[in-house]
């Protein structure tokens, strides 16, 4: 019944995730598009006023005017009915850590954890999973703050620094978990560049705004610079939040080079929809987000043996029978006996020769070729197990 209980609380709260997580992104992704098609006021009043861009536009069956202040209209002093775009944030990256404690920490031993990479107790995996998290925004920050005035070469050393984290992390975790860690890091990264910056910075401004002083412009553009790092994250973020389902890009030694090369495409897909926002339409860029997945998916190919001269001997069921019943259906089952499962994952059941052979292609994209389960190999299947099952599918998966 915990198991059962449990996964009514992973969906839950991977739903609110979910939800909050579109509530922040499409604000600022809106946010983003605005800022980009803001043009100069025509107006001598509105420039008078301090407008620095204003943009009408159409939805909803409505007319929008929307105009910018830098600092605030200079006209009369701002009212208390100001909506702080935070919540969105906040709650994104408090429910992903909660989805992250109740799937990878609480299941460390399936989830988080894989004796072939590395043998660690949970206790230490989750140490180490928080401890990463909280020094990627720390390094970030620094960078950040000696960097300011070289956007450039800060946003080199960011990706640089992402890659070293998942090239690390696949060292350490699982490569599920390793991929997940990397979004996690870099989630963290843009939520606390809201808390610690964006907000704070916005929240002086006004202050200085209400007391009749002349506001300081440089957290606002410190603010800026975060803003605009946070929406090329966004991509790489959300290819982490899928990635559980593709383990051909994580299941293979070279799965760090796989999201480093997945994450760049996110990043250029992201500066072409910018630029395109100003009308702009660089052909380039969705090209070499091409040529970067491409890349990634021949790395992440299964490197297949050439046929042997000599007849291999057929593989019976019987061989690969009690290696499915005690490698895979322990959480295959319609009643697992694996801790921490309550139904079968994604629905996949091998409980009887039929249910084998109708997933066998299933079984030999997760067991043989990419080897990601069962996860973190927790029930030891061996690689002649491995090749058995390999054979008896190749062989035609009779049964």
């Amino acid at each position: 019944m915990s198991a059962y209980l449990a996964d009514w609380l992973s969906l839950l709260v991977r739903w609110f995730h979910f939800v909050a997580g579109i509530s922040w992104i499409g604000a600022s992704f809106y946010f983003i598009w605005l800022d980009d098609s803001l043009q100069a006021p025509q107006d001598e009043e509105a420039r008078r006023r301090g407008v620095f861009g204003d943009l009408w536009s159409v939805h909803g069956g409505g007319f929008y005017h929307s105009q910018k202040y830098l600092t605030g209209p200079k006209d009369k002093p701002l009212t208390q009915n100001l909506h702080w775009f935070k919540w969105e944030a906040y709650s994104t990256w408090l429910s992903g850590m909660a989805m992250l404690a109740i799937v990878y920490y609480a299941n460390a031993g399936t989830f988080l954890i894989d004796t072939r990479v590395l043998s660690l107790t949970p206790a230490l995996a989750i140490g180490i999973s928080l401890g990463t998290i909280a020094a990627g925004w720390l390094i970030y920050d620094t960078l950040c703050r000696l960097l300011f005035s070289r956007p450039l070469l800060l946003g080199i050393l960011v990706y640089a620094l992402s890659v070293f984290a998942a090239w690390g992390l696949q060292h350490v975790f699982s490569g599920r978990a390793a991929y997940i860690q990397v979004g996690s890091i870099l989630g963290t990264i843009m939520v606390a560049n809201v808390f610690f910056v964006i907000i704070p910075g916005q929240r002086k401004m006004l202050a200085q705004i209400r007391a009749g002083q002349k506001p300081d412009t440089l957290p606002g553009r410190l603010g800026k610079i975060r803003s605009v790092h946070n929406t090329y994250l966004t991509l790489p973020v959300l290819f982490t939040m899928i990635s559980n389902h593709y383990p051909m890009t994580y299941a293979n030694g070279y799965g760090w080079l796989i999201l480093a090369l997945l994450g760049a495409a996110g990043v250029v897909v992201r500066y072409f929809f910018i630029l395109s926002h100003r009308r702009r339409i660089v052909v380039a860029l969705p090209m070499t987000a091409g040529i970067l997945v491409a890349a990634a998916a021949f790395i992440a190919a299964p490197h297949l043996q050439p046929d042997s001269a000599a007849p291999t001997p057929s593989t019976p069921f019987a061989r690969i029978a009690p290696v499915v019943r005690e490698r895979c259906a322990v959480c295959h089952s319609i009643a697992p006996t694996r801790p921490g499962f309550a139904s079968a994952p994604a629905g996949v059941l091998l409980d009887t020769p039929q249910e084998i052979q109708s997933n066998a292609q299933r079984i030999y994209a997760q067991a043989v070729a990419t080897q990601a389960m069962p996860l973190g190999n927790v029930t030891g299947m061996t690689a002649k197990e491995r090749a058995a099952l390999g054979a008896w599918i190749t062989q035609g998966a009779k049964i």
